[in-house]
């Protein structure tokens, strides 16, 4: 028996009624979920290596998407890469996930929203946008200072 030259590609399916090979696949599938005779057999390539090979043409697939969408400019400003945003060990809150998003509570989009007549902060300098806040608030400068050395203790 010659080598064959396996191309497995993967795609999401909205539904299975109707779609021949599919829905074979899927018989196929719960038959050998359901026998006990067959038995896993890895030997020529490692359960872990396919996981790993996958999960790279994944965020690979992920990255393409990422730079090709124009939705999600502050966070892309944060987070530009994919693969380097997935080992970071960030705890998400509702704050931080507003502060990546460009959202949450803040003049700039409560003036946007017609909620608030002006989105000039109290230091009255700028509009109050995330960056302001983090970046160039005289008022916030003790805090600011405060989560630099706490962010640059953690990284040591």
């Amino acid at each position: 028996m010659g080598k064959i030259n396996w191309k497995i590609k993967f795609c999401w399916v909205k539904t299975q009624v109707g779609i021949r090979g599919n829905e074979l696949a899927d018989t196929l599938a719960k038959e050998a979920a359901t026998n006990e005779d067959i038995t896993e057999c890895y030997q020529k390539v490692p359960k872990s290596v396919v996981t790993s090979e996958l999960e790279g043409i994944s965020v690979e697939k992920w990255q393409r998407e990422w730079d090709q969408t124009t939705k999600g400019r502050t966070t892309k400003e944060y987070f530009p890469v994919v693969a380097e945003r997935l080992k970071m060990k960030i705890n998400i809150t509702q704050n931080f996930t507003s502060m990546v998003k460009g959202h949450g509570n803040i003049r700039s989009n409560l003036h946007r929203f017609k909620i608030i007549e002006t989105p000039i902060y109290p230091c009255g300098t700028k509009d109050q946008t995330i960056d302001h806040l983090l970046f160039a608030c005289e008022l916030l400068n003790k805090e600011t200072d405060r989560l630099i050395l706490t962010v640059s203790k953690k990284d040591v």
